[in-house]
């Protein structure tokens, strides 16, 4: 449940107008007005239904929800809190953390396109099977892959005596002693491409997810980097 009442740098974090140490400054300089008056403490409580800000001359909306784009570095794990690792949720530093989580998660190893948000109802539609959003991924996988491969995929392949994967689609990229391949599913157990390949007596030894829906990974993102999604990413996810 969403805070009616919020800290005044956290409104102006999460309706966007900067990170906190940015929207700090801006407070601390006189520049942010609540209903009218300068307030120029940033843990000044403000009620988000009820109150004017503005920052300069600009009414400032507060975002009940928040989104981001992160593209995950191996060696972080996709959680809110970890007693022995560093998480995604750690790397995001300007997004009030304590509400957002992980939509999904890509195994501790495991690079690339990760959501991160507090809309459950929204990550509830982009993770349920019954929804068939496809998730892209690129991998390097020891062995050559060829047709055999893809033919296995496609037909989908029994990974515990009671699942059998639904139809996933192998596109190969090159074909050598370790194959370059892009894989799309849809569903996410656990270590799922891993075990799928392990299934055709092959491993994988790099994997990156690529999109998921029509979210795609913003290669401007460096390992460890993360942005909010624009507008018309967020149309298109919540179609």
């Amino acid at each position: 449940m969403i805070k009616e009442s919020v800290r005044l740098d956290k409104f102006l974090a999460d309706a966007g107008v900067g990170t906190r140490s940015e929207v700090k400054s801006y407070i601390n300089k006189g520049r942010v007005f609540v209903d009218g008056e300068v307030k120029k403490d940033s843990s000044f409580k403000i009620n988000i239904n009820h109150t004017e800000v503005k920052v300069d001359n600009k009414v400032i909306e507060y975002n009940q929800y928040v989104y981001y784009m992160l593209n995950k570095p191996a060696g972080v794990v996709s959680a809110t809190n970890d007693n022995f690792s560093k998480t995604v949720v750690d790397l995001v530093e300007d997004s009030g953390k304590s509400n957002i989580f992980p939509v999904g998660r890509l195994d501790k190893d495991t690079e690339g396109l990760l959501l991160l948000t507090n809309d459950g109802e929204l990550a509830h539609n982009l993770l349920s099977p019954k929804k068939h959003v496809g998730k892209v991924y690129y991998a390097k996988v020891k062995g050559v892959v060829t047709a055999h491969q893809i033919k296995s995929f496609e037909e989908g392949l029994q990974l515990e005596e009671d699942f059998i994967t639904l139809p996933a689609k192998l596109k190969i990229l090159e074909a050598s002693d370790i194959s370059q391949v892009e894989i799309t599913i849809y569903e996410g157990k656990f270590h799922q491409i891993k075990r799928m390949f392990e299934a055709v007596g092959m491993e994988v030894i790099y994997l990156k997810r690529l999109s998921m829906g029509e979210l795609t990974l913003d290669n401007r993102l460096a390992p460890g980097e993360y942005r909010r999604l624009t507008e018309q990413e967020l149309n298109k996810i919540r179609r």
